[in-house]
This record gives C-alpha cells, sequence and structure tokens, in this order.
C-alpha cells in the first residue's frame, strides 16, 4: 500500500454540531430541477472515497437501486428528504448536508452520544470548586484547582488551532497540583493541531499517532515530541462518555497509551472519520446543483488496530452516570476521578 506524507495542519477530524431535525430544514425553492444529477454525483462520491463501506458491511451498488427510484418520485426539494436518507444509510455521525439555507444537517447520531448527552452538565461540575473557573479566550477550555489541589481542565473546542496557544499557560498554572482531570465528554471534533497540543505536555517519550489512512493510502505518522518547559508526569484522570466523540476520541486513544493516565466513565462514541479542509481529500464536495455534502475522506484507527468508527474508545474504569444523577446534582465519574487523586 503506497504512502504520503502526513501534513499535520491541516487534517482535521470533521466537527459535530447539534442540529435541527430532518423535519426542520429551512429551504429555498428549487432552482432547477438536478434531482438525479445530485443523486449521481453524491452516490459516485461516497463510492469513491468513503473509507468504511467494507467494514460496515453496507452494498452501496444495492443502496444505489432502491434510492434511484425515490429520487426519481422526488418532487423539488423532496430531494432533501431522500438525500438525507442516502447519507443515514452510512450511520455515520461525521456525515453532514447543506441545506438551500445553509443550515447543516447531521442525518446520524451515535446511540451512545444520544446515552449520555444529558449524562454530564457543566452546571453540576461547577458545584465541586469553591471558585469561578477560568476561561480561556477563545473559550475552548475551562480550568480551575479542586478543594484537594486536584487540577481540572475541561476542553470544549478543538477547533481551529486554539489550544495550540491557549493549553500550555494552563499547564504552567497546574503544575504545582497533585494529580490533574482533563474533562472530555461532550467533545466533538476539530484540528489535530489541538491533539498534538494536548499531548506534548504529558508525553515523556515521542509518541507517534495511531494509523491514519486517506484514500486508501497510509499516511506517515506524526510524531508527539515532548515539550521542552512543560512536562506534567503526574497522575491524570481522563473523563470520558458516549458524547465524546471524533478528535476527543483520539486525545483520549493517545493519552491512554501513557503510564501515569487513566480513562474513566463510558465507551466514547465512535466517530473514526477524517477529512481535510481542502485538497483531493478534503471532505466537502460540491453537488452539480450548488448543494454541499459532506463526508469522511479518511480514517483514524485505535493502537490495537482496529477503527475507533462505531468501536468507540472504552475507559480503564467504567462508571455509569446516568441524566438522573445529574438532575440530583450528582457527577459520579468526577468524583470517581477525584477519589482516585486525593
Amino acid at each position: 500500500m503506497k504512502t504520503i506524507t502526513c501534513i499535520r495542519f491541516l487534517i482535521y477530524i470533521l466537527i459535530v454540531y447539534t442540529i435541527p431535525g430532518c423535519t426542520e430544514l429551512i429551504v429555498n425553492p428549487a432552482a432547477s430541477n438536478k434531482n438525479m444529477e445530485d443523486f449521481e454525483a453524491a452516490w459516485k462520491r461516497i463510492n469513491d472515497v468513503y473509507p468504511f463501506l467494507e467494514f460496515k458491511n453496507i452494498n452501496w451498488d444495492s443502496v444505489y437501486t432502491v434510492y434511484y427510484t425515490k429520487v426519481e418520485e422526488a418532487k423539488g426539494d423532496e430531494f432533501y428528504f431522500v438525500l438525507h436518507d442516502l447519507l443515514a444509510e452510512l450511520k455515520d455521525g461525521h456525515v453532514y448536508y447543506h441545506t438551500n439555507g445553509g443550515a447543516e444537517v447531521y442525518p446520524f447520531y451515535p446511540a451512545r452520544h444520544y446515552k449520555d448527552r444529558h449524562a454530564y452538565s457543566p452546571f453540576v461540575v461547577r458545584t465541586y470548586f469553591d471558585k469561578e473557573l477560568k476561561v480561556t479566550g477563545s473559550r475552548s477550555a475551562e480550568y480551575e484547582i479542586l478543594p484537594e489541589n486536584i487540577g481540572y481542565i475541561f476542553l470544549s473546542n478543538f477547533g481551529d488551532d486554539y489550544l495550540f496557544n491557549e493549553f500550555p499557560p494552563i499547564m504552567l498554572f497546574m503544575l504545582n497540583t497533585k494529580g490533574l482531570i482533563i474533562d472530555i465528554r461532550q467533545k466533538r471534533g476539530g484540528n489535530t493541531l489541538n491533539v498534538w497540543a494536548v499531548l506534548k505536555c504529558f508525553v515523556t517519550d515521542s509518541l507517534p499517532f495511531p494509523e491514519i489512512g486517506f484514500l486508501g493510502e497510509i499516511v506517515d505518522p506524526d510524531i508527539i515530541v515532548p515539550d521542552e518547559i512543560i512536562s506534567y508526569t503526574k497522575p491524570v484522570v481522563v473523563l470520558v462518555n458516549g458524547s465524546t466523540y471524533s478528535a476527543g476520541e483520539l486525545t483520549t486513544e493517545m493519552l491512554k497509551q501513557l503510564s501515569n493516565v487513566t480513562a474513566i466513565g463510558d465507551t466514547t462514541g465512535g466517530g473514526g472519520g477524517a477529512g481535510n479542509s481542502q485538497g483531493p481529500t478534503k471532505s466537502a464536495f460540491t453537488l452539480p446543483s450548488g448543494k454541499l455534502i459532506s463526508t469522511p475522506t479518511g480514517y483514524i484507527k485505535r493502537y490495537d488496530g482496529q477503527y475507533y468508527e462505531w468501536n468507540g474508545v472504552p475507559p480503564d474504569i467504567y462508571v455509569e452516570q446516568t441524566e438522573a444523577d445529574i438532575l440530583n446534582g450528582r457527577d459520579r465519574i468526577l468524583e470517581c476521578a477525584i477519589n482516585m487523586l486525593k
């Protein structure tokens, strides 16, 4: 299999947001009747670049036959509903399309995300502190030190390259703590530069990224090297759940390779697709009518060689937490981490 060079500044793990359901689409009147052309282009695009058809045992030729008839019967913007269902066949939380009104619509969310999306609350987390949490300028991270001299960092955004500049000052603030909690619950997608920014503060030896591939070619692994100033080797606990997704999962998987790190919570959502923002492996694709779809063009595997698409990243210590716990003002996962680090 041919190998290509990794340009880490361009690789993005696709971003996922909460979006309206299919019944709330904002669409304008159809400007042209290119539904069949759009369908053919969308089907071919997925057939050419989507990395998980075989892994997911999807017979894409059969899907074509079924949806060809549906497209023929669709009138005007009814095509959006057909396109929605077509993309949903991939069962991939990274796949989306744009409506004419500009909204990004994601036809699929993992079951683990739905299970855990209300089993975490930043307001409940704040009750464990005796002071207000600090927030970075981009609002990508919140942090403070718990009364037990345990550091706490919540990573809320891996987009752009915010953490590359904002994470080192956070870690300097945490250097005298006796342990550290990194909370990656409710995390969805972002730039691998931010994964780099986090990991370099904890590795003591070089750590290569797990296998990444695009369009059937394996990327030469980028390698995390220790930061020249910051080296945190005290115990670290990573908090995860079913809404930890994409770049959050990659960060968790890589941190788990370090001997001083323990992951606590529940198995992550399972979003292992990747795509670039430009170039031949970019995820966005424009259909003949001007409609836009986006699908992964690459994959990321765990260190054990398994895709974390669908599989997720399991915790080292499983802690069940429910929406009822949150409604009662209790964060069992956070409590477990605090008790471990006391």
